[in-house]
């Protein structure tokens, strides 16, 4: 499976398609992603389980970890790696980087920005667009026309010398009310103002929200609710979360195909209407010539864009979560096929010693 995703799994977006280029640049973006695993020895052993603060402090269930490479107008996935959850995402992602071309704009959010990590995608030829961490030190080097800066990023190793800088220009700004919003800092490759002026840059960032958009198709509309991996070994967990993009990805281009048939931008296209129409269209193929095939195709696609979605609104939600908590301990493998009891509970109950005292009316 996955050779075969490494085969077939590209990026989809042609020069026509609306929504995936910005000033001919294609954008793609970086994120990773935990699968919840089957509860078995085989698979805690291999991949690990998160920590908890409550109770046994371990999670219920074994994750593994993915970083994967997703082109943002498509949603289409084309480069992924799956490890196990101690591999970090930063250490994930550097093996997406030989997928990254020139021609291509990188958008990360600030887990991901190291002076080494930035050097790598840079040294790809593609264009970086990432988000870094509130409290970085980036001086101020030369102030821009378009109130950006060019500062220099250096390795930790080199933060005294400062002998092999990386040169980058920042983008500040705030969302949200005045006086409450969050500060936003930028860094990228695009270093010239009269080019690429700063407010598109910051505009352009919102695109990143793509592939969370991505990873909950992936998760929650084509695993389902409650998403739990079925592979009960190590091996199978790989296969079965590469089968899962696989599917993903002849998703987004079939999407991809009936936007162009519509002159349409892909993300007026619904993911779960796709899911459901091809999920009815799949079982009623078996068999089929190709040319019936051929017309299947044509019907899919026609399906595809009779509802389409409303244009994208403008709209912000704060990152908060609500998520119940139970006292009760977490269910483990040695709970599961526990032997019967020989005998009845009934039996096993303690006799009442004294008679109860009736209660009497006044």
């Amino acid at each position: 499976m996955k050779a075969l995703f490494a085969r077939v799994c590209q990026p989809v977006a042609v020069r026509e398609t609306q929504g995936a280029w910005f000033r001919g640049l294609r954008l793609v973006a970086v994120d990773g992603t935990t699968f919840d695993l089957p509860d078995t020895e085989a698979n805690a052993t291999f991949f690990g389980r998160p920590g908890t603060g409550r109770g046994q402090g371990r999670s219920a269930y074994p994750q593994a970890r993915t970083v994967a490479l997703v082109e943002c107008g498509t949603h289409a996935v084309f480069a992924a790696e799956a490890a196990p959850l101690a591999v970090h995402e930063t250490v994930l992602s550097r093996r997406l980087f030989p997928s990254l071309t020139r021609g291509m704009l990188l958008l990360a959010d600030r887990g991901f920005l190291g002076f080494d990590l930035w050097r790598a995608a840079a040294a790809t030829g593609a264009d970086l667009l990432w988000r870094v961490r509130s409290n970085a030190v980036l001086p101020v080097v030369a102030a821009l026309s378009d109130g950006s800066y060019l500062s220099q990023i250096v390795a930790a190793r080199d933060k005294n010398r400062r002998a092999d800088p990386a040169t980058v220009r920042v983008i500040e700004y705030t969302l949200g009310p005045p006086g409450e919003g969050t500060v936003y800092r930028l860094v990228t490759t695009l270093l010239d103002p009269a080019t690429v002026p700063a407010t598109e840059l910051a505009a352009l960032y919102a695109e990143r929200w793509e592939i969370e958009t991505t990873l909950d198709e992936i998760k929650t509309h084509l695993g389902g609710p409650r998403f739990v991996l079925r592979s009960q070994h190590p091996a199978g967990v790989e296969q079965e979360i590469f089968a899962f993009l696989l599917v993903h990805h002849a998703l987004c281009d079939l999407m991809h195909q009936a936007a162009q048939l519509q002159r349409e931008d892909p993300d007026r296209m619904s993911f779960t209407r796709t899911l459901r129409v091809v999920r009815r269209q799949t079982t009623g193929q078996a068999g089929f010539s190709p040319s019936r095939l051929a017309r299947a195709l044509t019907q899919t696609l026609r399906e595809i864009t009779e509802r389409l979605l409303a244009p994208r609104r403008l709209r912000s939600n704060p990152r908060v979560i609500k998520r119940k908590m139970s006292n009760w301990p977490l269910k483990r493998t040695e709970h599961n096929n526990r032997p019967r009891p020989d005998t009845p509970v009934v039996a096993l109950a303690e006799p009442t010693r004294t008679a109860p005292t009736p209660r009497v009316k006044s």
